[in-house]
């Protein structure tokens, strides 16, 4: 069974940093590309950055040169480094992983809160 395990939200001041994790269990990110979404409140979700199997990498351009995807294989893990936080960066943020071509898993969301 798979499951994908978030930590590391929290509140932050405009302009600060967060590191959040996503530790994935029953499945390999090494193998498979994981993704961190975002949903700030009466929004639709949002992919915020992306790394695939090749270590390729994608970002959306509201948090380009701010935000950066990475992946520990050993700790099973894909974190993503938020720095320079706005307002606007407020919103659950949840790690998606797709395995193969029919399977598809979420997190369970972790809360991100910046204060102006």
């Amino acid at each position: 069974q798979v499951q994908l395990v978030e930590s590391g939200g929290g509140l932050v001041q405009a302009g600060g940093s967060l590191r959040l994790s996503c530790a994935a269990v029953g499945m390999l990110v090494s193998i498979n590309p994981v993704g961190w979404y975002r949903q700030a409140p009466g929004k639709l979700r949002e992919l915020v950055a992306g790394i695939t199997s090749g270590s390729s990498t994608n970002y959306a351009d509201s948090v380009q040169g701010r935000f950066t995807i990475a992946r520990d294989n050993a700790k099973n893990t894909v974190y993503l480094q938020m720095s320079s936080l706005k307002p606007e960066d407020t919103a659950v943020y949840y790690c998606n992983a797709k395995v193969g071509l029919r399977y598809e898993y979420w997190g369970q969301g972790t809360q991100v809160t910046v204060s102006s």
